[in-house]
């Protein structure tokens, strides 16, 4: 059984919280050889080299930094991503934890060098981006996973089995939102999410429109987003609040409201929850997710909470850190799961088909069938979602139709 090397591209937020410490934990347990991580500068590879948590967590481990620790941080270097990914040994794992905007070119790099994917959601901000890189899937063999993590949120899985199973009927209404914290306007978050690059629902609303589509099965056929511009405290435009609608093949309708703006001093590190209503015989059936409030509420005796707040709903679901038998502690919830589930993905394919190229392409039409683990197969209506979305936002929320014939694409209603 081999080891899978990983390259971990963007060093910021989601790598801190999420991606480094699922990666750590594969390595200690025989999953993952070598860990590189690749940033723009020095700045974020040596906060996460002196990270309490992480130190704490998974004692004597590291990674390789690019650039080197002792580089000033006022040297950037956005192109070192390509030399680093072009000197792996082939067929590894490259995660792409980039700007949404910075995707695809991260990801097609990766592909040329024969290296399978983890990249976080969207995939990629068009259609064809994804129709592109698909293609290249099923010519070279390489598996591409898309980290939409709230598919592996076991409140999702037991929707989408009894959704299926009939036990609600039929989608019609429902109401997402998820306002991630102001402090993320004080992050580096202020230099790209800007007007002409991304806003919350391409960046959070995805999200749910994902999760509608993966309970129910369900195309989206129509959206429409409206903003609200406002300024980061380094000057740039950016849309800090969106209010989008997303409507389905049978008819049904999903409101998606995003922002960034929880209050730091409240109680949740977001806010952020689910409502399906959907018609029965005689009758209608409800699927809701409070995806904010889990069940626990810790007072803590300083303000350690996020945002500086000692009253805090603490969410046990989506990632914490645990004792377990080992050394450190162990990173548990939907978020490690569901990279653990596109590494232990990777390796499978290369330790069964081996060098058996049809096999290996034969092995992710079963993950795209499957529908588990986003693919650019089995969820591009993600990206004509945030295409679409794309469109209607910078032109004052006109409705977009996502059209499926004769080829995927968008247009002006």
């Amino acid at each position: 059984m081999s080891v899978i090397d990983v390259t971990i591209v963007g060093g910021g937020m989601i790598t801190n919280d999420l991606l480094l410490p699922a990666i750590y934990h594969l390595q200690r347990t025989g999953i993952v050889g070598k860990i590189q991580v690749c940033a723009l500068n020095s700045a974020p590879l040596k906060y996460l080299r002196d990270n309490p948590d992480l130190k704490q967590a998974f004692p004597g481990q590291s990674f390789a930094p690019h650039p080197d620790f002792s580089e000033p941080e006022k040297n950037n270097y956005p192109e070192l991503y390509k030399k680093v990914i072009s000197e792996m040994k082939p067929r590894q794992a490259v995660i792409v934890a980039m700007p949404d905007n910075l995707h695809y070119e991260v990801v097609m790099e990766a592909l040329k060098n024969n290296q399978h994917v983890l990249c976080v959601k969207p995939l990629v901000l068009q259609y064809k981006q994804a129709a592109e890189i698909e293609n290249i899937v099923k010519e070279k063999g390489l598996f591409v996973g898309v980290e939409y993590h709230k598919r592996f949120d076991r409140r999702s899985l037991m929707a989408k089995r009894s959704y299926l199973l009939g036990h609600f009927g039929e989608f019609a209404m429902g109401d997402a939102k998820l306002i991630e914290p102001y402090y993320y306007r004080h992050s580096n978050f202020q230099n790209w999410f800007t007007v002409e690059r991304t806003d919350p629902f391409v960046y959070i609303g995805c999200h749910y429109v994902d999760l509608v589509y993966f309970i129910t099965g369900l195309r989206p056929v129509e959206v429409s987003v409206e903003g609200v511009r406002g300024r980061f405290p380094n000057g740039n435009e950016g849309f800090l609040w969106s209010d989008a609608r997303v409507r389905f093949e049978n008819g049904a309708i999903l409101s998606v409201t995003n922002g960034l703006g929880y209050p730091d001093a409240g109680a949740g590190s977001n806010d952020q929850g689910l409502v399906m209503y959907c018609e029965g015989n005689g009758k209608t059936g409800m699927i809701k997710h409070d995806d904010q409030y889990r069940g626990v509420a810790y007072c803590y005796l300083e303000g350690i909470g996020p945002g500086g707040s000692a009253y805090n709903y603490v969410s046990p679901d989506f990632f914490r850190f645990v004792p377990w038998e080992g050394e450190g502690y162990k990173p548990v919830g939907y978020g490690p799961d569901s990279v653990s589930a596109i590494i232990g993905t990777i390796k499978y394919i290369e330790d069964t088909a081996g060098g058996d190229l049809e096999l290996k392409k034969k092995l992710i039409k079963e993950v795209d069938r499957k529908g588990i683990i986003a693919t650019p197969a089995n969820s591009f209506i993600n990206e004509l979602v945030v295409e679409g979305g794309r469109m209607s936002i910078l032109n004052d929320g006109r409705p977009v139709k996502i059209l499926y014939e004769p080829e995927p694409h968008v247009e002006f209603r």
